[in-house]
């Protein structure tokens, strides 16, 4: 397994708006494609208060590559995110890390 680490830092008071596209929108998009999520966080103690953290479990490079351009092309995506942001941009900056397990990780 290869886990994506994702970090949306959000523009102040607009992480709401972020969690409510993620339950209400994007995560059904990536059911019908097939992404799988590992886990959503947002920071209670830490150097942002307007940030979610989350992980996707993948296969594969591969898999991922294929899954994620789809979903960066997909018309539903596109019409949650242009919803979304009606009131204005919501995330300031993404980063991403592909992450795998270590021989002795709970996680594998």
């Amino acid at each position: 397994m290869i886990y994506e680490l994702r970090i949306y830092d959000c523009l102040p008071g607009r992480l709401p708006a972020l969690l409510k596209r993620f339950s209400d929108q994007t995560l059904a998009i990536w059911e019908r494609l097939g992404i799988r999520q590992a886990g959503f966080f947002t920071t209670v103690i830490g150097e942002n208060s307007n940030r979610l953290t989350y992980f996707l479990a993948w296969e594969s490079l591969a898999e991922r590559e294929a899954k994620w351009a789809a979903f960066v092309t997909d018309p539903a995506w596109h019409r949650a995110r242009d919803e979304s942001e009606r009131d204005g941009q919501i995330v300031a900056n993404i980063s991403s890390q592909l992450l795998t397990p270590t021989a002795f990780s709970s996680v594998k």
